[in-house]
């Protein structure tokens, strides 16, 4: 007997395709925009400064919190609801399913660790930046931050761990997304494993790329 404890099954996968989507989008935004930052440093700091802490940057800002929340929310009711209609059955189960790829068993851990990432990026970036504008201090510079970041090894590294992560997340959530939308016949089901791949090494690929450059080739140049 399948366990219920708020919405149906496919109504909670549905909310996260949604939600998840939208993430996609804005993170290939957020991604492109920190690859100018290799480009043209000054390009960087007149997107910051365009965005800053003016009100539609802050109404995005607020947009994403809430779409973070719905998705992290489903994804913890759908893993209860999962692991509640398993019973002690996922005890006695060893071995990964046939066709259940290894990160979709890990999503919770992922999305977890990718949590604690964000909140550290949060921390470093936007706290810095917007709040401290909307609270009235005078806010880091975007590029000075960048390059202070990631002239440091412990944190470079932990941040290609964190991106690490979120290709893991991401490669199975879009797949997933489709899915979820309905997606999933014989014909696009290897389409869409091949998307969410690229889609989702594109993504960290932008980011990646700004942190080794700045962690392993602006120092020499």
């Amino acid at each position: 007997m399948k366990t219920k404890l708020f919405f149906s099954s496919i109504t909670g996968k549905v909310i996260m395709a949604v939600s998840g989507a939208g993430f996609v989008l804005f993170l290939l935004f957020h991604g492109l925009m920190n690859f100018v930052s290799i480009l043209s440093p000054e390009g960087y700091d007149a997107i910051c400064n365009f965005l800053g802490a003016n009100w539609y940057a802050v109404v995005g800002t607020i947009g994403l919190a809430a779409l973070m929340g719905i998705h992290v929310l489903c994804g913890i009711i759908l893993t209860a609801e999962n692991l509640l209609a398993r019973g002690r059955v996922r005890y006695r189960r060893k071995e990964r399913p046939k066709g259940v790829e290894w990160s979709s068993q890990n999503m919770l851990a992922f999305g977890l660790f990718i949590l604690f990432g964000l909140a550290w990026h949060l921390y470093d970036f936007w706290y810095k930046m917007q709040f401290a504008e909307l609270m009235g201090r005078e806010p880091v510079n975007g590029m000075e931050q960048i390059r202070f970041l990631f002239s440091n090894n412990y944190l470079s590294i932990m941040y290609l761990l964190w991106l690490v992560a979120i290709w893991f997340h991401l490669s199975h959530g879009v797949w997933s997304m489709f899915q979820s939308m309905g997606w999933n016949n014989e014909r696009w089901q290897r389409r869409g494993q091949v998307i969410a791949y690229v889609v989702a090494t594109f993504i960290v690929l932008l980011f990646a790329s700004v942190v080794i450059y700045y962690w392993l080739i602006y120092p020499r140049l």
